[in-house]
């Protein structure tokens, strides 16, 4: 038991430096700065608050997806649609709040125009047609 638990303690003293090596960091600095503080990993990870309402919405729009299939392709379309395209919507109004490029800022008013009115479409003919 002893020699499977030195070869165990061998084996992972021989790992780390490798794995720093391997992310091209001194050993014992992979998440470290001057002082010993934790270093700041949110310059990576985008806009904190614009960050957390996109994996909102997407998790919103996943979820509504998530619908039981009835075998009709068309209605099956309908209702997996309206997510869908409230996703969008709900996308576009997030790159709104926070968004800089004109550009896109513009696109993301088209998608709020065109999608919510592809759902008023969808609801009318599920409404018609989904029994």
């Amino acid at each position: 038991m002893k020699n499977i638990t030195r070869a165990a303690l061998i084996a992972a003293s021989l790992a780390v430096p490798s794995l720093a090596f391997a992310q091209g960091m001194p050993m014992g600095q992979d998440h470290m700065q001057h002082g010993n503080m934790p270093m700041d990993h949110s310059a990576h990870m985008g806009d904190g608050a614009s960050t957390k309402a996109f994996e909102e919405a997407n998790s919103r729009m996943h979820e509504g997806m998530a619908i039981p299939f009835s075998g009709n392709a068309d209605v099956d379309f309908a209702r997996g649609m309206i997510p869908h395209h409230q996703g969008a919507i709900d996308m576009a109004k997030i790159e709104l709040q926070y968004g800089k490029d004109p550009e896109l800022r513009k696109l993301a008013e088209e998608i709020i125009k065109a999608q919510e009115g592809e759902i008023a479409f969808l609801k009318a003919w599920l409404a018609k047609n989904a029994k």
